[in-house]
């Protein structure tokens, strides 16, 4: 006889092994029950695929089984990629998901340059960004963030677990011209503060 924790559990399994996408937990409990202890179900289930082929994740607030991180190269398919990310479609990735909910003139302004429609366009088509509402300003603009399937395709809970400046500058993945010219840009500040303390003395 299959006790009622264990019978919860098998139904919260096979219902996000259906799933097409990622499912909250409210989604979960309007197929398996409202009553139902979904949060209990999803946090046994994570610990009995700890260590095999698939797990069981939380990524934004949503559940999912994936590949193990460490088994992902086995099915990962070499490839020609239709449509690669350019560098301005990685920047306004990157900006998005750092400073939203973002609207076009901010992210032109972070930048520095204007965007075109087709670089949002491309994000949105591969489920990384969508509308976030407009802003209560003049003009009402429009607004981006990133979606539970940015989280996922890139592995991250939440957005907190996004790399910080340290991170990336251990990574390479800051252009070196940038960082010089932070760099002489904290000289000239430091240079200021000494003829500050100078006039002072």
């Amino acid at each position: 006889m299959i006790d009622p924790a264990e019978d919860l559990s098998r139904a919260v399994e096979a219902t996000l092994f259906a799933a097409s996408e990622p499912m909250t937990v409210s989604e979960i409990a309007a197929y398996v029950g409202i009553d139902a202890d979904v949060k209990g179900a999803l946090s046994d289930l994570a610990m009995r695929y700890e260590g095999r082929g698939i797990n069981l994740v939380e990524r934004g607030g949503r559940w999912l089984f994936q590949t193990a991180p460490d088994l992902a190269h086995i099915l990962r398919r070499e490839r020609e990629e239709a449509r690669k990310l350019s560098r301005a479609g990685i920047e306004t990735l990157a900006i998005i998901a750092y400073h939203e909910p973002v609207s076009r003139a901010e992210i032109e302004a972070i930048r520095g340059v204007q965007i075109s429609k087709g670089t949002l366009d491309v994000l949105m088509e591969a489920g990384w960004v969508r509308p976030a509402g407009r802003r209560d300003v003049p003009g009402r603009p429009l607004t981006y963030a990133t979606t539970p399937g940015f989280l996922a395709h890139f592995g991250l809970e939440s957005r907190r677990d996004l790399p910080g400046i340290e991170d990336l500058k251990a990574a390479g993945l800051l252009d070196p011209v940038d960082l010089a010219f932070d760099a002489l840009e904290m000289q000239g500040r430091d240079a200021e503060q000494l003829e500050t303390v100078d006039e002072s003395d």
